[in-house]
């Protein structure tokens, strides 16, 4: 594994713990600023959608500046958004510091899937992308629960301290580590716009979105689904999430791996399993086991989709990926609001806590939906177009 993967890798994980340590956090924080939980809720909303706002508007402002030094700014931004957090005098300058690291998150994926794919052979992109992507998934297994507890044993802006610190170690390892990847020649913002007339780049992002909101549909309130329903403890969904990470964790190398090796027959199988998990999480919810087996499986099938459906756009947005790979990141994030959204209006409606997993499981049955609709067109595309895009999707990215 080359090194410079090494600093990306310690970079997802400084932005994987803040993204999700907020959850488990949002108790201490709403009771120091004297809000209701609700509106200490606005602290993951906040920062969801300035992931979908920040990640095309860095990408087009860094288009002339070379993708480390971009990296570099992008985690600068990281830690003072984080500090921002962990020094906030009141509840509105928390949500800033919150925004503005989340401003960072989807251009440094982003950015770093093309610096990823680009640092090995054309064959083991995708696993690339993943190794990167571990860091984020190690993060739900180790930064998040870590951060929790230090967060209730010393407080939480010890956290957004902490956390602050993992993103300068970040900065200092692209800085060391990542080889000088100037811009490459003749790539331009009209250039990457022209990326999105392809019909598969927007059915990919739009796959991301559905897909992987299926999973936060039913993560989003596993707290009270898993002590309310599951008969868990409160204490006991720390390590619920933990599972849930190791599920991430283990998905991700899995998706890794066989992307290179067959990248639409495993988003048929793990959309298509992801769908069937959730639908039936509705009844194994009611029984702790087969509730912490679910919680597993909805980890390890929802992360398996993140490398294919990176490399998917990477692949289709040949010659000109960066804006389209940092706005897949967006599209991550839009999936993850959009899902939240849904599962707390069936659930306001009366319908349960098991009642978002049937949210999921639509909306990763659709995603199922535009995977075969996508290859459907593939096959029915001109033999010669077909051909080019193929040879497009060989072609190493140059930096």
């Amino acid at each position: 594994m080359p090194l410079a993967l090494l600093a990306l890798t310690i970079g997802a994980f400084g932005i994987g713990t803040t993204e999700f340590v907020i959850m488990g956090l949002l108790p201490g924080i709403a009771a120091d600023y004297g809000v209701s939980i609700p509106t200490a809720g606005l602290l993951v909303t906040g920062y969801a959608l300035g992931v979908v706002v920040g990640a095309p508007l860095l990408t087009v402002l860094g288009n002339k500046v070379s993708r480390k030094r971009m990296l570099m700014l992008l985690m600068g931004l990281f830690v003072v958004g984080n500090l921002l957090s962990a020094l906030a005098p009141s509840f509105g300058v928390m949500l800033t510091g919150r925004v503005v690291a989340s401003l960072a998150h989807g251009s440094f994926f982003g950015i770093g899937s093309v610096v990823a794919a680009g640092l090995v052979a054309p064959d083991k992109k995708a696993g690339a992308i993943a190794t990167m992507f571990t860091g984020l998934t190690v993060a739900n297994i180790v930064g998040v629960p870590l951060g929790t507890l230090i967060g209730q044993a010393i407080g939480w802006r010890t956290t957004f301290a902490i956390v602050a610190a993992l993103g300068v170690v970040g900065l200092l390892g692209i800085a060391r580590l990542v080889p000088a990847m100037p811009r490459p020649e003749g790539t331009r913002l009209r250039g990457e716009l022209k990326a999105f007339r392809n019909p598969q780049v927007l059915l990919a992002m739009a796959m991301t979105v559905l897909g992987f909101g299926g999973v936060f549909a039913a993560i989003t309130y596993i707290a009270p689904m898993m002590t309310e329903i599951a008969g868990y403890s409160e204490g006991a969904v720390t390590w619920l999430l933990v599972l849930f990470g190791t599920g991430m964790f283990l998905g991700n190398l899995l998706g890794g791996r066989f992307a290179d090796r067959a990248l639409m027959p495993l988003l048929y199988t793990t959309l298509g399993g992801l769908a069937v998990v959730l639908a039936l999480f509705t009844v194994t919810a009611h029984d702790k086991v087969l509730a912490a087996l679910s919680v597993l499986l909805v980890g390890a099938l929802g992360f398996a989709t993140v490398p294919p459906l990176q490399k998917r756009v990477l692949d289709q947005a040949h010659g000109a990926p960066t804006l389209a790979s940092a706005i897949n990141i967006g599209a991550f994030n839009l999936g993850n609001a959009l899902a939240a959204w849904l599962g707390g209006i069936v659930i306001a409606a009366g319908f349960g806590y098991t009642a978002p997993n049937w949210v999921g499981a639509l909306l990763a049955a659709a995603a199922l939906g535009l995977a075969l609709w996508s290859a459907a067109l593939e096959r029915r595309a001109p033999a010669g177009k077909a051909e080019a895009v193929e040879a497009g999707a060989r072609v190493p990215v140059h930096h």
